[in-house]
């Protein structure tokens, strides 16, 4: 059985597909904990990922958010208790602009912007279109030895290109049975809608209504051979307890404060878990959902994750302070200035 005090990572996913991918990038896999905490009430993958053993948890079934991903974190960290950095790797939603060409399958990597963190809480009456929302503020960044590795390898992406495709159809050859859903689906299904274009709520598919005319969707290039298939984008992350489904708040908010993504469980890590947020993009925050591009999004965003990693030196990740030792001091310091 495995020490817990051995494991410095967590690693959290809010659904199943993310776990799998997750796992499926693991380098060795490890038993379970000798010992869970009698509050902890999560179910474990452990195994090294480059020289740092990882523990990965998934929220419960059916359950999302950023409450349920807060639970899981806290009892991670009770049967975890050396846990120094965290990472929220899986699926989110993008806010493609003119100045950000976001496209299925890309990541989007909570990254701080003028001295604010890479994660925005926003909250709102509802999210279908034309709906008010009241903007929370921004969270916690994430841990410098997490920033500053995510600019070293930012400028060896830049300047050598990334192996992030490579490394999925490695995985995908070795694991055959992950290849009908975690392959990178028919390029031809990434459809961007106009932002007016609603999705009828009786249940048509948008190939028999939303594509019946063809200005409905937005036009865009095709990504040239000089271009990345798989591209990273930096920036803030919105976090809220629901979908986003509303083409015109997303863009509201892309163009006000710079969102490139959505997820429904980041804001509840942000000031508890302090982590980085990394998002593979399956569908564009509209009403136009659909579940084609989960595996293959949650596998780029897993190993964006295990690249970054990868970079970061054990001794550097064992010189930050304990996640828990943090929330502490946190939590006294918030209690002795209400005394």
């Amino acid at each position: 059985m495995s020490n817990p005090e051995d494991y410095t990572i967590g690693w959290i996913c809010a659904i199943s597909t993310e776990r799998v991918a997750a796992e499926a990038f693991l380098d060795e896999k490890h038993e379970g904990p000798e010992d869970v905490s009698t509050h902890d009430n999560n179910d474990y993958a452990l195994g090294k990922m480059g020289r740092h053993n990882v523990v990965i948890a998934v929220l419960p079934d059916g359950e999302y958010g950023a409450a349920s991903a807060a639970a899981v974190a806290r009892d991670m960290l009770h049967t975890f208790p050396n846990i120094r950095i965290g990472l929220m790797v899986g699926i989110g939603g993008g806010a493609p602009s003119a100045e950000h060409d976001i496209r299925l399958g890309d990541i989007v990597v909570s990254a701080p912007r003028n001295g604010k963190g890479g994660v925005l809480q926003y909250d709102f009456g509802k999210t279908m279109q034309d709906q008010a929302f009241q903007q929370i503020g921004f969270l916690d960044q994430p841990p410098i030895v997490l920033r500053a590795a995510i600019a070293g390898l930012k400028a060896q992406y830049e300047a050598e290109g990334h192996r992030l495709e490579e490394m999925i159809n490695g995985i995908l050859a070795k694991m055959r049975r992950l290849r009908k859903n975690y392959r990178r689906p028919d390029p031809d299904s990434d459809k961007l809608f106009q932002s007016e274009i609603v999705h009828p709520p009786d249940g048509r598919s948008c190939t028999t209504f939303c594509l019946d005319n063809p200005s409905n969707l937005q036009p865009r290039h095709e990504r040239t051979e000089d271009d990345d298939n798989l591209t990273i984008h930096y920036g803030s992350i919105a976090s809220a307890n629901q979908l986003m489904n509303d083409a015109k708040l997303r863009d509201w908010l892309a163009a006000e404060n710079g969102v490139l993504c959505f997820d429904t469980e980041a804001a509840g890590l942000m000031n508890h878990f302090p982590c980085l947020v990394i998002r593979g993009i399956c569908d564009y925050s509209d009403s136009h959902k659909n579940a084609n591009w989960h595996g293959y999004a949650a596998m780029t965003a897993a190993a964006y994750a295990k690249d970054l990693l990868i970079r970061i030196p054990p001794k550097k990740i064992e010189s930050e302070k304990k996640i828990l030792d943090i929330i502490m001091k946190s939590e006294l310091s918030v209690y002795s200035f209400n005394v």
